[in-house]
């Protein structure tokens, strides 16, 4: 059975206090914590066989490469994808956009031709693509944000048209937690021969990801939002559109061979990983994937809906609380935004940490749907497969807790 409060025991840093406190960790959208399985998987590179890949040919070394080749097969596993050699290790989501923008992007879009996004990106998916159509002269277009933060897709087929060569969208905001009609976008996609692309950093962590099934032809995640170390992400590609990309970095390790005037590159995945990649965090996030797939992605998906909705449930007891996106668990990630009548999200999330509680507070790397919404910043809380009812019900305590806090200075003029 999938016991939440099972699950915190593999980990360490929950048993920590803040200030005198015991931890509620609700910031899981920003980043996981790791489990012991992790941890011990990094220790264990350090220790036991700590070598550069793919060059050497000693025990060590080759130890190494296939761990770490061993990690780029469970990925693939766990996304369903058809090899692979579709999997590209890069730092985090961004940096996987970033390698799309310039390895595909910069090399094929021209003058007129059409980018599309929704207005609910992550600056990750905005401003490079904001680069690319200063430097090639293409226009961005937006899906719009409509009622309780689901996308408006009434105009879809004159959003995406005939000049739309990308269509690059947010599968789960990080900000309304709306999950969105990846399928329906792709679909038009597809039907004026755009390439498609899935920004995956909230969904692949928390639901069943199939590659094949969405037929995307990037998926872009971060190995730190799912139990995995800080600075290894991925990069999945289409097969067929992988063979036709040049490489976004070069030097060591990406090519075959080099004379001084000229180089070629080396095999697919290869060629995109220049230089010594991170190669223990590569093997830790692979042991993320083992639990994860331990646990069941349809057993993660099922709690964060439990207990999106126990969240929900108990905000909505607090009158000044105005929660933004998706009225329901279900059409919404594991993660709640809100606003607290007139206290700032700074100063609620800085009353809720006195009493240990993490959440994020800010404009969560979102400013342009800060800007639709007329708000500076937000509140957010997170929850992921070690949060249990307890974590939530401190939670809704500690914002009742904030509102007399500054109920009470406002009548005393502090």
């Amino acid at each position: 059975m999938f016991d939440p409060k099972e699950i915190r025991k593999d980990f360490p840093i929950l048993d920590r206090q803040v200030y005198g406190k015991p931890l509620v960790y609700l910031d899981n959208a920003a980043t996981s914590q790791k489990p012991r399985q992790v941890i011990e998987a990094l220790t264990d590179y350090y220790q036991r066989y700590n070598s550069n890949v793919h060059r050497g040919v000693h025990a060590l070394s080759v130890e190494a490469t296939d761990r770490y080749e061993e990690a780029r097969q469970k990925v693939a596993d766990f996304i369903h994808a058809p090899a692979a050699e579709s999997i590209i290790f890069t730092r985090n989501t961004t940096e996987a956009i970033n390698l799309v923008a310039y390895s595909w992007a910069l090399k094929n879009l021209h003058p007129d031709d059409e980018i599309v996004l929704t207005e609910m990106e992550h600056h990750s998916n905005l401003v490079p693509w904001q680069m690319v159509a200063q430097q090639t002269g293409a226009r961005l277009c937006f899906i719009p944000v409509g009622e309780h933060g689901a996308l408006d897709i009434s105009s879809l087929d004159t959003i995406i048209n005939r000049r739309t060569r990308l269509v690059s969208i947010v599968s789960v905001s990080n900000f309304l937690g709306t999950i969105n009609p990846v399928e329906t976008i792709r679909d038009r996609a597809r039907q004026v021969g755009a390439l498609f692309m899935v920004d995956g950093a909230q969904s692949v962590p928390h639901m069943p990801t199939d590659v094949v099934e969405m037929d995307c032809d990037f998926l872009a995640f971060s190995g730190h939002k799912m139990l995995a170390p800080t600075g290894i992400g991925v990069l999945y590609v289409k097969p067929s559109v992988l063979e036709t990309l040049e490489p976004f970095l070069r030097g060591g390790e990406m090519i075959r061979e080099v004379w001084l005037d000229h180089a070629t590159w080396n095999d697919i995945p290869a060629r995109f990983e220049a230089g010594t990649p991170d190669i223990a965090d590569a093997i830790a996030l692979g042991a993320a994937v083992d639990y994860l797939q331990t646990l069941g992605m349809e057993n993660v998906r099922k709690h964060e809906i439990e207990s999106t909705a126990y969240a929900l449930e108990r905000l909505r007891e607090i009158e000044e609380m105005d929660i933004l996106g998706p009225t329901d668990a279900e059409s919404r990630g594991g993660l709640v935004a809100f606003t607290l009548g007139d206290v700032h999200p700074h100063d609620v999330g800085t009353l809720l940490d006195s009493d240990g509680i993490a959440i994020r507070a800010g404009h969560h790397c979102v400013m342009p749907m800060h800007r639709k919404l007329e708000l500076a910043a937000s509140s957010r809380a997170s929850f992921y497969v070690y949060n249990t009812r307890e974590d939530i019900d401190a939670l809704a305590s500690g914002l009742k807790k904030a509102l007399d806090y500054f109920a009470r200075s406002n009548r005393t003029g502090a």
